[in-house]
């Protein structure tokens, strides 16, 4: 996990438009598992794991395995500034996210609809 205390190396995970769409889409869900993610962003799933994977070492994510998923939230020793900044982020730019979250809502057989 990357030094909390360095807002460049958050800054820096969160430049890129599909990291910034997963850690706002995380944000909004609470818990996203790799399929949830391809689904509505519409991409693969290495391209989304690989993201997923600087997201962590950014110490932006957690995840957690559950059977055959692996979900990824917010990770749970994220400094405060860090989560306020992505709550504002996601409140200020619901528009920009509205196409991801509704193929995310429209996705068939979700795993978190199964488990939990």
């Amino acid at each position: 996990m990357s030094d909390f205390q360095n807002p460049v190396d958050i800054f820096k995970a969160l430049a890129d438009d599909t990291r910034t769409r997963i850690a706002l889409l995380v944000t909004h869900e609470g818990e996203l598992c790799v399929c949830e993610l391809t689904a509505a962003l519409g991409l693969g799933q290495p391209k989304i794991s690989r993201h997923l994977a600087q997201l962590r070492h950014a110490g932006l994510l957690s995840d957690r395995r559950q059977g055959q998923w692996v979900y990824y939230r917010l990770h749970p020793q994220l400094p405060a500034w860090v989560g306020s900044l992505l709550q504002q982020a996601l409140a200020a730019n619901t528009h920009w996210l509205a196409t991801d979250v509704q193929r995310l809502h429209a996705m068939a057989d979700r795993p978190s609809a199964r488990c939990c």
